[in-house]
């Protein structure tokens, strides 16, 4: 649930802001990037060169740092913009009171004010002041606005003290963020199968056939599907894989007949099936155990059909939606179209190699999603990152 995303790590000034530390080294083994402010308090309790060290980022404390007589202002809208989700821990009594009131007399309160991601904040204080009415109502405030509050624990306190005011560990702090993103997840317990890259037919040990599908659109499609919250296998052919979160199941196969088998393993136990894979619609008849020799001027090499996987699933499909591709070298939707319904469809995302820009090889593509109610929607040539995101917030509001 955390890779990829852009956490904002807001630091107060307790003595928990040690635990910081192990926090965004956990947080980044998770996959997420960071980005830290401080409160000038903050920096008396863990050092910012620490901090900025591990997160590899700079490390935010003031509107204006001035370095080598040179000023420059750190936007505190832009890092609010960058952040998909907002971490303060920890939360001190007194930034806790801020946040209430609409206080914003430092970077970190700034940035919380112009945030529209979702907020989480793990209070640490000692024993009184947390069990104090006015931080209970604080507390309440915060979460009548939307604010994800991760309660203190009890233990030792700094003061000497034993009872409720710990800041929640770091591996708590972790594992509550990854549970609560996934309970509010699209695909959240939704189980995802993708097919993605091409299929290599062998004629020997030396060659084969194959085309020059890179993957890079079913593994987006997968990676999106993950962020997503869905349960996420990828069945994939021989491509330079693209860096995954290690959640996303993967299986990786060579030829057509291949797929096909790990196609019909898994599809009886998804909700969405997206077939995005180039698989080869011939095989060679027979494949041969040495490298052939050269020989006469002309070779002549038989072809046979291999298995056609969306056909296959017409007659075991229950519940499940299925999404295929369909790529054209001329600009001709009809052939998608005839493709869709010939093969029980719920939708086809169709693409042309006449459109600059789009299909195999960049990094770029342009696409039209057709419905199965005959509805459809346009897709400019953007990235096929971007891509993915658009075409899973489409399939979240047809089918989830």
């Amino acid at each position: 649930m955390l890779a990829g995303k852009h956490i904002l790590l807001g630091v107060t000034g307790g003595i928990a802001a040690y635990k910081t530390t192990f926090l965004v080294r956990l947080l980044i083994r998770q996959g997420a990037q960071v980005k830290v402010i401080m409160t000038s308090s903050a920096k008396d309790f863990v050092s910012p060169l620490t901090l900025s060290t591990l997160s590899q980022h700079p490390v935010y404390s003031d509107f204006v740092d001035e370095a080598d007589g040179t000023l420059q202002w750190n936007n505190h809208v832009e890092l609010a913009k960058w952040a998909d989700l907002f971490l303060i821990a920890p939360l001190t009594s007194n930034t806790l009171a801020k946040m209430v009131s609409g206080a914003c007399d430092n970077l970190l309160l700034a940035a919380y004010m112009s945030s529209s991601c979702k907020v989480f904040v793990a209070p640490a204080m000692d024993l009184d002041m947390y069990a104090h009415p006015a931080t209970h109502e604080n507390l309440s405030v915060l979460e009548s606005r939307g604010v994800d509050v991760i309660p203190a624990t009890s233990g030792f306190l700094a003061s000497g003290l034993e009872g409720e005011g710990r800041m929640a560990e770091p591996e708590s702090i972790v594992e509550q963020l990854i549970d609560r993103l996934q309970a509010e997840a699209p695909l959240y317990q939704k189980k995802v199968l993708i097919n993605a890259g091409p299929t290599r037919e062998s004629l020997d040990p030396v060659r084969f056939m194959s085309n020059h599908s890179t993957g890079t659109m079913g593994y987006e499609l997968a990676l999106r599907a993950y962020e997503l919250g869905a349960d996420v296998t990828l069945i994939s052919g021989p491509v330079r894989p693209l860096a995954l979160p290690e959640g996303i199941n993967r299986i990786y196969i060579n030829t057509a007949a291949e797929m096909y088998d790990q196609v019909m393993a898994h599809f009886s136990a998804v909700d969405i099936f997206i077939a995005s894979a180039a698989v080869a619609d011939y095989t060679f008849e027979e494949t041969h155990p040495h490298k052939l020799k050269k020989g006469k001027e002309a070779l002549a090499l038989n072809l046979i059909r291999t298995k056609d996987i969306l056909a296959g699933l017409v007659p075991i499909k229950k519940n499940q939606v299925v999404v295929g591709f369909a790529l054209e070298s001329d600009n001709d939707p009809s052939k998608a179209l005839s493709k869709m319904k010939a093969k029980g469809l719920d939708a086809i995302v169709y693409n042309t190699l006449s459109d600059s820009g789009a299909g195999f090889g960049p990094d770029t593509n342009k696409v039209t999603l057709y419905q199965k109610d005959g509805s459809h929607s346009d897709f400019p040539l953007q990235s096929k990152h971007q891509l993915s995101k658009a075409l899973w917030s489409d399939f979240i509001a047809q089918w989830f």
